[in-house]
């Protein structure tokens, strides 16, 4: 279904996402209001060791005011590409660097009312980057663990893992690993 657009305002600009509201108009000429979250994008990262171990990160979010295990991740800048976002991200949440690179897929995050689109990578032939982790303001009490592949599949299982893309990141490489497509 195609909207009309009557009228955008742009109410808000922050540093991660705009808001936006839209007048619409249906098909019917009946009109409404659509608020949308424009968003960036961003890049996530599941790096995998040989022995198929993952690096999660454990972080603190606002929002729900407690820490949650994570892939590393971040928001794509102005004009960034999203693999040179992954490769950035990665090394700067885990001080790591990959020389190997595959793109898993692109998700929508909350497509009823936000543009964001993540693109989920599986990065491999991991070593640690000269200058270790180059973390930003607030990021200080995000911890790095190394964790089997087959117990962050179970930490998904008992709730322990709650973030959807690294669930998705998780669940997709697992099944790219163990060669089931």
């Amino acid at each position: 279904m195609k909207l009309k657009l009557i009228k955008r305002n742009k109410v808000y600009k922050g540093r991660v996402f705009t808001t936006i509201v839209d007048e619409v108009e249906y098909l019917s000429g009946n009109r409404t209001i659509r608020e949308v979250a424009e968003h960036p994008g961003g890049a996530v990262v599941l790096a995998v060791f040989p022995d198929e171990r993952i690096i999660l990160i454990n972080q603190h979010r606002y929002p729900f005011d407690k820490f949650i295990w994570e892939l590393p991740a971040g928001k794509l800048e102005d004009g960034e590409l999203p693999l040179a976002c992954a490769r950035r991200e990665l090394e700067e949440e885990t001080g790591y660097r990959a020389k190997h690179w595959k793109k898993l897929t692109s998700i929508y995050t909350s497509p009823g009312f936000c543009s964001e689109v993540l693109h989920i990578f599986m990065a491999e032939n991991l070593y640690e980057a000269p200058n270790g982790r180059q973390l930003e303001e607030g990021e200080e009490t995000m911890t790095v663990k190394i964790i089997p592949l087959a117990k962050t599949i179970r930490m998904i299982e008992r709730r322990e893992i709650i973030d959807a893309k690294t669930i998705c990141g998780i669940m997709l490489g697992s099944r790219i690993l163990k060669k089931e497509f």
